[in-house]
């Protein structure tokens, strides 16, 4: 009998897995903080065999190099991926054995990336799940733009072709298991829902219902931007990553955090948008350590910048610290605790600003106001409110220059990067609204909505 176990990184939207009989197991795509997979690992009471990627990951760092070295596992790479470090080649057709009656065969699928390939583990020789990485994802597929643009319109067509070669080599109930398509900005789409069939995706999946030309331009041209990371990512996974130390970081005193404020590096508070809001270190940055932190802040801070995290709790700095090592922000360069009071100089008052619905924004009107909206294009294609401004959220700190003067009233879909928009514009002295509401409040609050 078989286990699948799944270890989610809900901040980045992707999954890792495990999966083995009653003695061994095989790691599949694993994160950086590979302690988790070793717990999931001695729960079930099983070695780990061999450690597999579907691809070179632009979206965050690996951790199967650290973990095939700590367990002794086979370390199983694609082996048309250009790598620095040693490891087992994989080919389509090759096969390993993973447990007694369970094997793992791979399947050449590229799109997301040329050497892209899939995994089906089968049980006597019977396929029960393919882990499709960023090929085949829940009713959409892995964007195939990560790599190189001049290689985009062929990995498209590529991925399409991937896609119908599971389709018809795999049995309808075979499970589609992929990292990437719950919140990832690997994906092509957002996906929906929570599992899937090879059979399902037959019935919903685009790749799998038109034709390959219209699938091709619908895919093309449903891009969006690429998270700036990225960028460093892939080079960091192809050199063969170092082992993540979690340890806590320097704790940094009130005068020292107002020294790194001054020296133009980043402290970040961790805490709510809502505490944000009401009280904190003037000059700091707001990333919620429940939203989207990883992707976000390592998106918009300049790579390499030295970051300092504040934090309510020690259980909230750890939990963003070993976040951010999945996306290669590996040390913070300090860090405290507690109540923005202890965060300041005695004596020096807090910075706050206002928060606000849109019904707010409706009764005090649009005229004497800047409205900012810092959604991505796609969502304000949708409908934006009339005569707002528009600089996406990972664009905002190269651009606040371009807002017009006055109070700003700033929003986004549901209030997260609102929040953080906020911070940087009262970082930069402005007068800033944080609209803290769903987008879908506003024309019910009688704001004129525009569309194209």
């Amino acid at each position: 009998m078989f286990f699948i176990d799944t270890v989610e990184l809900e901040g980045l939207g992707n999954r890792s897995y495990l999966a083995g009989g009653s003695r061994t197991a095989v790691a599949v795509d694993p994160p950086r903080d590979i302690d988790q997979v070793i717990a999931a690992a001695a729960r079930r009471g099983v070695r780990i065999s061999h450690v597999v990627e579907t691809h070179i990951h632009n979206d965050y760092v690996t951790g199967g190099l650290e973990l095939a070295r700590v367990t002794g596992a086979a370390y199983l790479v694609p082996a048309g991926a250009r790598v620095s470090f040693a490891r087992f080649p994989v080919a389509d057709g090759d096969t390993v054995t993973v447990d007694s009656g369970l094997t793992l065969r791979a399947v050449a699928t590229p799109g997301h990336t040329p050497h892209h390939t899939t995994y089906v583990i089968e049980e006597e020789g019977v396929p029960v799940a393919a882990f499709t990485g960023g090929s085949l994802l829940i009713g959409t597929v892995g964007r195939p733009d990560l790599v190189e643009p001049r290689l985009t319109r062929q990995l498209a067509r590529a991925q399409y072709d991937s896609v119908h070669r599971l389709a018809a080599q795999l049995p309808d109930e075979t499970a589609v298991l992929p990292a990437h398509g719950f919140g990832s900005f690997c994906s092509s789409a957002q996906a929906e829902g929570d599992a899937t069939t090879i059979g399902k995706e037959k019935e919903a999946n685009a790749a799998l219902t038109v034709d390959a030309d219209t699938f091709v331009a619908r895919l093309l041209a449903g891009l969006e931007d690429v998270p700036a990371y990225y960028a460093h990512m892939g080079p960091a996974n192809a050199q063969g990553p170092a082992p993540v130390d979690l340890t806590p970081p320097a704790v940094a005193g009130a005068q020292e955090i107002a020294e790194r404020l001054a020296d133009g590096e980043w402290v970040v508070d961790l805490r709510s948008r809502i505490a944000f809001a009401a009280g904190h270190v003037a000059g700091t940055f707001n990333f919620e350590a429940d939203g989207k932190i990883a992707t976000y802040l390592a998106w918009m801070i300049p790579w390499g910048k030295p970051v300092t995290l504040l934090a309510e709790t020690p259980e909230q700095l750890a939990a963003a610290q070993r976040e951010l090592t999945r996306v290669g922000i590996d040390r913070p360069a300090a860090a405290a605790t507690g109540a923005p009071s202890g965060w300041v100089p005695a004596g020096t008052p807090l910075a706050s600003f206002r928060r606000a619905t849109f019904a707010d924004l409706a009764e005090h009107g649009t005229e004497q106001v800047v409205v900012l909206d810092v959604r991505r294009d796609s969502e304000r294609a949708t409908g934006h409110i009339e005569g707002s401004v528009h600089i996406p959220i990972h664009q905002l700190h190269q651009r606040i220059g371009e807002i017009p003067r006055g109070t700003v009233w700033v929003h986004c879909a549901g209030g997260m990067r609102a929040g953080i928009a906020a911070s940087l514009l009262d970082a930069a002295g402005r007068d800033v609204v944080a609209v803290d509401d769903g987008f879908g409040a506003a024309a019910d609050a009688g704001l004129r909505l525009v569309s194209g």
